[in-house]
């Protein structure tokens, strides 16, 4: 690489001061990227009016660059609150407000409103990596912020932000891998993270499976089971893995989604129409309004994603009397996603948003799992990302898995009872792991 002398930092006002040919060129570089972390998307985000100075999203992209090339950058937004960005700091912010030091504005390295793991400090190699987490605490010491949170960070920025004195906070999330288990006879280890692919039919079949995580510092399940190295064959191949409760659930809540008439279809890219698009966005504005909030994300940021990212979207369209009532909006990862215990190489699906204009009972379920896990088994897609918590999750065989953010405070006293805290947190995280995996849905060994 350059020597360190030769390397300048820039921070930007928007990332539309960044060329895309060149952030796309460095995302793609990473062990971990997502399809969130394209210009397209940071951009889109920006133009829209969705994350803004207005709605406290205030970007300061930091940019090193050698010579005329980029060499490494993250989004960096100033925080007045801490809204959109799923690790939760609100008692780190009382406690602040309590000792009238001011906690606001921070700072956070994420994709605003999407809590998806993957690469947040692009760089072209190690070196340049820590240069950057050092550029950007130097310029929060500078203009006087009060942190800095690299947020579901890949596994490189975490060693990276570790190696430079930034705490590590943990917290669990729920993905579903394809992946046949097959039953032990006694007791065992957690099974390899395999990668496969699967074959399948056209959208609204049905869909299948999981293995076991491993997450740092949590203890092997009991009656652990073991990857066959398979993907699912179909949704019942699926379902026989479950344990019996389980799998009389699920069939149980499919058969009401049947029973009141509903049928699905699905689209994807360029083939999901304008028509749906505006459909969509009905359906998720209201669900937004109905909890007492608008939604994060504008009509215009979803224009942007059909016309500059359609390939990144798969939409599921619930329909009844020929009438679309429920819509499910799942991301395509071209690239890989990162969260402890996976680092799959092939493609990955992202559930992120739904919405309904009728109410059916068991209709999220169908819309936001079963459907889109259908389609994963039937296109190859080796692992569906749900999303931040939900427990309820394992009854539908996404799993436990453990994904990582890094903060550094600037003031001593704070930063050393925030480490405190997040030993103790830490130990509950990983007690909580264990928990987990003792009740895990599928069918036990002998």
């Amino acid at each position: 690489m350059a020597e360190e002398n030769t390397i300048i930092a820039r921070v930007l006002a928007s990332p539309l001061d960044v060329d895309k040919a060149a952030w796309n060129a460095l995302l793609a570089r990473q062990a971990h990227p997502t399809p969130f972390m394209r210009h397209e998307y940071l951009a889109a985000l920006h133009e829209s009016g969705s994350a803004t100075p207005r709605t406290g999203w205030t970007p300061r992209f930091m940019t090193l660059w050698d010579g005329e090339e980029l060499a490494a950058a993250c989004p960096l937004y100033l925080k007045e609150h801490s809204y959109g960005e799923y690790v939760f700091d609100w008692a780190w912010a009382n406690a602040y407000e309590q000792h009238r030091v001011p906690y606001y504005p921070k700072a956070v390295i994420a994709v605003p409103f999407t809590p998806v793991p993957g690469s947040r400090l692009l760089a072209r190699d190690t070196a340049l990596r820590t240069l950057l987490v050092q550029a950007v605490t130097q310029w929060c010491e500078e203009e006087g912020i009060s942190s800095v949170h690299v947020l579901f960070a890949a596994d490189d920025d975490v060693q990276t932000s570790a190696s430079q004195g930034l705490m590590l906070r943990h917290t669990v999330q729920f993905h579903w891998k394809n992946v046949a288990p097959t039953l032990p006879a006694a007791h065992g280890s957690l099974p390899p993270e395999g990668a496969l692919h699967a074959l399948g039919r056209p959208g609204g079949v049905e869909t299948a499976a999981p293995t076991l995580p491993a997450a740092h510092g949590s203890l092997p399940p009991k009656g652990a089971l073991h990857a066959s190295g398979r993907p699912f064959e179909s949704f019942d191949d699926f379902l026989s893995s479950l344990s019996q409760d389980k799998r009389k659930k699920i069939r149980q809540e499919r058969r009401r989604v049947a029973e009141a008439g509903v049928t699905f279809r699905w689209a994807r890219g360029a083939d999901i129409s304008a028509e749906d698009w505006e459909f969509f966005y009905r359906c998720y504005e209201r669900t937004y309004l109905e909890h007492g909030n608008p939604p994060y994300l504008t009509r215009a940021f979803f224009a942007a994603m059909a016309a500059h990212m359609p390939e990144a979207w798969l939409l599921f369209v619930a329909e009844r009397d020929g009438k679309p009532i429920a819509t499910s909006l799942i991301a395509i990862g071209a690239y890989d996603s990162w969260a402890s215990g996976q680092n799959d190489s092939k493609m990955v699906a992202y559930g992120r948003y739904w919405g309904a204009l009728e109410r059916v009972d068991c209709l999220h379920f169908e819309a936001c799992y079963y459907q889109p896990l259908a389609w994963c088994i039937d296109h190859g897609v080796v692992r569906f990302e749900g999303g931040a918590q939900g427990e309820h999750k394992m009854a539908r065989a996404l799993l436990p898995v453990q994904t990582t953010s890094s903060h550094w405070l600037a003031h001593p006293a704070f930063a050393e009872a925030v480490e405190r805290f997040l030993e103790r947190e830490g130990q509950g995280v990983n007690a909580y792991m264990e928990s987990l995996n003792d009740r895990l849905p599928f069918r036990q060994g002998t």
